[in-house]
């Protein structure tokens, strides 16, 4: 069974996506796997986030498809029950990520600093978002973190086209999460053919 970071790894971008219409999660999850990115970050920012999620993996039952801005546990509970392969949060919770390791669901928590680090470090984990990426000092913050902690990384927060290989060059980076490829008011007005080639784009940049 392949684990998480290695399709993490695989992957190289995961999408970051805040869908406003349930309707509009099975084109835009075709646009993702037809141009050879089939993962999702759903984000919790709006109200259609649980729906959307059921009905991409109803409808993709490979893909990977991760729960994103999870705040709370009831939001986790929600996730498991969408069919989510890992939760996201933007900080680090202890009781969230307890909670997510109570119940057998990876997560993967933002943190930007050493003692942040450290406290995941102590719950057992060795797979974190590094958010906000470019405002916590970019890569040169994050190599500082890998020269010191044996840990892998998801930079979200800031990453672009223009930046992603600098932080895919760092050894400790899995992969990096991102929104320029799905950008919401593309899915909004269903350019799925231009969203379509935002991926396809950034699929062959990281290749």
């Amino acid at each position: 069974m392949t684990t998480l970071n290695q399709q993490l790894e695989q992957l190289k971008v995961i999408p970051v996506i805040a869908i406003n219409k349930v309707e509009d999660a099975i084109p835009l999850g075709r646009a993702l796997v037809e141009n050879g990115m089939p993962c999702a970050e759903i984000t919790f920012r709006t109200e259609c986030a649980v729906e959307a999620i059921r009905a991409m993996r109803s409808e993709f039952p490979e893909m990977l498809i991760g729960a994103g801005t999870v705040l709370t546990n009831e939001q986790v509970d929600q996730a498991i029950d969408a069919g989510v392969d890992f939760i996201v949060s933007p900080g680090f919770n202890p009781r969230t990520v307890q909670y997510c390791l109570d119940k057998n669901v990876a997560i993967v928590p933002g943190v930007n600093n050493p003692s942040l680090v450290e406290q995941a470090m102590e719950m057992g984990l060795r797979t974190l978002k590094f958010f906000p990426a470019e405002p916590s000092g970019g890569v040169a913050m994050l190599k500082a973190l890998t020269a010191v902690y044996p840990v892998k990384f998801m930079p979200t927060g800031g990453v672009s086209l223009s930046n992603v290989d600098q932080y895919l060059s760092v050894p400790s980076v899995l992969a990096c999460g991102g929104t320029w490829m799905v950008p919401t008011d593309l899915i909004d007005q269903g350019k799925w053919d231009e969203l379509g080639q935002l991926v396809r784009d950034a699929v062959n940049h990281v290749a």
